[in-house]
């Protein structure tokens, strides 16, 4: 039992960890329709500027509001400069080009940063809190934490709020939205800033999390991060919160009972073959949101 409560309680934290990644480019594929792999990149770009920042200051708080703002500034950047010159190329171009400057954006921090580990000594002003018989420290309880005001935020923004009507009419019909005097390009960029600003939040507390920042700390996050848009629904970012705590439930569960006959960091990829054997359309249909 306690092994079944304990592996549970890690899920949650992995599940908020992915969906942190995973939120913004699902927000952007229900609103342009491409998979924007570089966001990945934006995750390594914040754990780097914490640990600088965490460096200069030694404040832990600092380094994740400068890593956000790093972030957030790099999402602008790819949507004006990147992304909007060639959304009407199709869905194929855009997604090469993301993953293209995801590749180039690794061997930037390799030049930059090196190319072995960094150690991101941060201990958080938490006390270890104990549930189930097990430990879960502070920066732990920080990911839950930010996911338990995030996931209800997006929603009442989604629902509530002009900026979430705009994207939904958006994300319905872009050239009607236009017509109807909604600044598409300014809610795409609005978009691409909280998308990435929560990806590099992401990165500083992955960064914290196992004390290492490295080049390729993306690699991963990138594909599980693709696996759970799908699984939750493409376009469809209730569906991908959905999804991310589904899939870190699966990869801790099975890491604890079959962790010896499956590799965890393959989970991501038999939940999706199954989920798209049953249920092609994700678990939950990726119009929801703009219905």
């Amino acid at each position: 039992m306690d092994l079944f409560a304990s592996s549970v309680i890690q899920g949650v934290i992995q599940g908020s960890l992915y969906a942190l990644i995973a939120l913004g480019p699902s927000l952007t594929y229900g609103l342009l329709r491409i998979l924007d792999v570089a966001n990945a990149a934006g995750l390594a770009l914040g754990a780097y500027v914490g640990l600088v920042a965490f460096d200069a200051t030694g404040q832990w708080w600092l380094a994740v509001i400068v890593a956000s703002a790093a972030g957030a500034a790099l999402g602008w950047l790819l949507q004006r400069f990147l992304y909007r010159p060639i959304l009407a190329q199709g869905r194929i171009v855009p997604l090469v080009a993301g993953i293209g400057f995801f590749i180039a954006a690794e061997e930037v921090f390799r030049l930059v940063f090196g190319p072995y580990n960094r150690t991101f000594p941060a201990v958080l002003p938490i006390p270890n809190l104990e549930l189930a018989g097990t430990q879960v420290v502070g920066v732990d309880q920080l990911i839950v934490v930010i996911g338990v005001v995030t996931f209800p935020l997006t929603w009442w923004v989604l629902r509530r709020t002009r900026l979430g009507l705009s994207w939904r009419a958006t994300a319905q019909d872009r050239e009607t939205a236009q017509a109807m005097g909604i600044h598409t390009n300014r809610i795409t960029a609005y978009v691409f800033v909280i998308g990435y600003g929560l990806a590099a939040m992401a990165g500083v507390l992955l960064g914290i999390s196992y004390n290492a920042v490295y080049p390729t700390m993306g690699d991963i996050p990138a594909y599980k991060m693709l696996a759970i848009i799908v699984l939750g629904g493409l376009g469809n970012p209730l569906g991908t919160i959905l999804a991310a705590m589904l899939l870190g439930l699966l990869e801790t569960l099975t890491v604890a009972y079959f962790g010896f006959v499956f590799p965890r960091d393959a989970i991501a990829f038999l939940a999706l073959t199954i989920i798209l054997l049953v249920r092609p359309q994700g678990l939950l249909p990726g119009d929801v949101v703009v219905a």
